[in-house]
């Protein structure tokens, strides 16, 4: 079985907990290197898996080399018709860090598959050179799983690398984007919306226009609805109350 040339779009959604609010995977926080392995034969080993079974094992193993010669392989695994596999590249490619960003910005645009999952990959990795697509990702996905993926990407980059000014306009460009997506059609976007704003809102001036906007995007989130559940009414609420406390 060719598997690089079965390929299709991830699976949809289903509605992630509290607990993986602003995770953001750090190889730094790893548990120390990984035992030195052989690369090559690690690589070969998922190109000449003969089934699904098979194809996840050796991505996981290949994963759990943590070396940055990987990266480019976990990302062709991404654009496989086998959502374990891309679900164990997604995680090796967020333990890998900044490292793995470049070939997740090579992969090919045309492949659906492949681009929804390097967004989940590029929001847990945290690196501001996703940006980019982590914006067009939220306003115009046709997933909501993606979109849920990118509003929490785009609330917790690591902006600590950048100059103050960048870091202002980085900052407004997420918040544009967060409180464009308040009238997100799907609940589940809406709530990691909540989550995103919160997050940006704990790395900005408190009381400046921008912190403000973010405070007036989830009071939006808060006024009950018919098309708003009380989970995303309630999220908005418990943003506010942390954002305000003194």
């Amino acid at each position: 079985m060719n598997l690089r040339q079965n390929r299709a779009p991830m699976e949809e959604e289903a509605v992630e907990g509290e607990a993986m609010e602003g995770e953001v995977l750090d190889s730094q926080e790893r548990n120390g290197p990984a035992p030195a392995v052989d690369l090559g034969s690690l690589i070969a080993a998922v190109r000449d898996a003969d089934d699904s079974l098979a194809l996840v094992v050796a991505t996981r193993e290949l994963a759990a080399s943590r070396q940055l010669g990987a990266a480019p392989t976990l990302v062709e695994v991404l654009g496989f018709n086998n959502p374990g596999a891309a679900v164990t590249a997604v995680e090796g490619l967020i333990a890998l860090g900044p490292g793995a960003v470049e070939a997740l910005l090579q992969l090919d645009a045309q492949n659906y598959g492949a681009r929804a999952w390097a967004v989940r990959a590029l929001a847990g990795i945290g690196d501001v050179r996703g940006l980019d697509l982590l914006v067009e990702a939220l306003g115009t996905d046709v997933a909501a799983s993606v979109r849920r993926a990118a509003a929490r990407g785009l609330g917790q980059l690591r902006l600590e690398p950048l100059e103050q000014q960048e870091r202002l306009q980085v900052r407004q460009r997420c918040l544009d984007a967060l409180l464009a997506a308040t009238h997100d059609g799907e609940w589940v976007v809406r709530y990691a919306v909540a989550v995103g704003l919160e997050s940006l809102g704990h790395g900005q001036v408190r009381d400046s226009p921008a912190w403000q906007r973010g405070l007036e995007g989830l009071q939006a989130l808060c006024r009950a609805a018919e098309e708003n559940p009380p989970v995303v009414c309630l999220r908005a609420e418990l943003a506010l109350a942390r954002l305000r406390r003194p």
